[in-house]
């Protein structure tokens, strides 16, 4: 009986030899996983862009918020009688182009009365000028004497010079049209920049009431009602707690057969026994280390190899039993699965969410 428990306890191992050898072989092989592998989320940190004192906090820490809900308010007394002074310097540099405008009609109706004038100096000019040929004819026959002859011919010279008059008149008020038109233009250009102001104000005003960027859940609140902010001060941040994802570093000697696409997956230490399906999105353009605060110097007199990580992003199922309960900073443990093709993997992943 001794002989055949121990004869039945090699086949046993043997079996279970050759069994884990054809896994290993046919699948684990191909497996690569890592334990340095965190949950991740694109964090939003919310902060103003105009300075001042904090009037009112609408939320509270770990409030769940919608995208345009109103985070924080900023008193806005200053601003609001910037944005009323833009609007009055608007208001005048309107009534300015207006009486331009006024003044352009007027100048157009004063050129007409010119031209008439100048039409009528045209006409007595020649009444004048028959009558000066006549008077020579007369002069010469001895039927007219000499002192009408030259009050004719000063007529005649009047008659010229009130006709140059005249067109000069013509002229001079033509000139003054390109003078309001000048006027016009940079009154125009006035206006903009007036509106430009307007403008900047009314968006200065509408940035005291600061809402949130996204969907997400406040976190790290240090704003206070009555405390006093620059533009770029950190008030609070938004957390996507629905587009969480996971990025694993995974050593440079496992990435020869990863690709994206490829399914992976994922275990979190926060949530023992509870297994996800994920998809390997993409890898990061370099390794950690190049973007560290201080990049490796490998061309030294000493010089020792270190296996670098790599950064490679995995994306979560939109729906599953851990949606919205993970948190950024959760550690993972990720297993992908080298085996399968990218384009097929990406079907599956697809069907699995995003």
């Amino acid at each position: 009986m001794r002989r055949f428990v121990l004869l039945a306890g090699l086949v046993l191992l043997l079996i279970a030899l050759v069994g884990g050898g054809v896994y290993w072989w046919r699948v684990y092989r191909f497996i690569e996983t890592t334990d340095d592998a965190y949950v991740q989320a694109d964090i939003s940190v919310i902060s103003p862009k105009v300075e001042g004192y904090v009037s009112a906090v609408k939320v509270t820490d770990n409030q769940a918020v919608h995208e345009g809900d109103l985070l924080v308010v900023i008193d806005d007394r200053d601003f609001r009688a910037r944005d009323a002074e833009a609007a009055a310097a608007v208001a005048a540099q309107q009534a300015a182009i207006a009486n331009i405008d006024s003044q352009g009609d007027w100048q157009q109706s004063e050129i007409k009365r010119a031209a008439a004038a100048a039409a009528n100096a045209e006409v007595e000019l020649r009444h004048a000028e028959q009558d000066y040929a006549r008077a020579q004819t007369l002069v010469k026959s001895n039927w007219m004497s000499r002192e009408r002859f030259d009050a004719a011919e000063a007529d005649l010279r009047k008659a010229q010079a009130s006709l140059q008059e005249k067109q000069a008149a013509v002229a001079s008020e033509q000139r003054r049209v390109a003078m309001l038109t000048t006027a016009r233009q940079q009154a125009q250009a006035t206006l903009e920049r007036a509106q430009a102001t307007l403008q900047l104000a009314r968006n200065s005003l509408e940035d005291t009431q600061i809402r949130a960027p996204i969907d997400g859940v406040v976190g790290n609140r240090g704003v206070q009602v009555g405390q006093y902010v620059k533009a770029g001060t950190q008030l609070l941040s938004l957390v996507p707690l629905a587009k969480v994802y996971v990025v694993a570093n995974f050593k440079e000697t496992q990435l020869g057969r990863m690709r994206p696409g490829q399914p992976v997956s994922i275990s979190v230490d926060a949530f023992p026994g509870q297994h996800l399906i994920g998809h390997l999105e993409s890898f990061a353009p370099a390794s950690g280390a190049q973007f560290s605060l201080l990049p490796p110097e490998n061309a030294t007199g000493n010089f020792t190899k270190i296996v670098q990580r790599v950064p490679v992003r995995i994306a979560l199922p939109a729906s599953g039993p851990l949606a919205g309960r993970l948190r950024p900073g959760l550690s993972v443990v990720v297993s992908i699965d080298t085996r399968s093709e990218p384009a097929a993997a990406a079907g599956v992943a697809e069907a699995a969410g995003p």
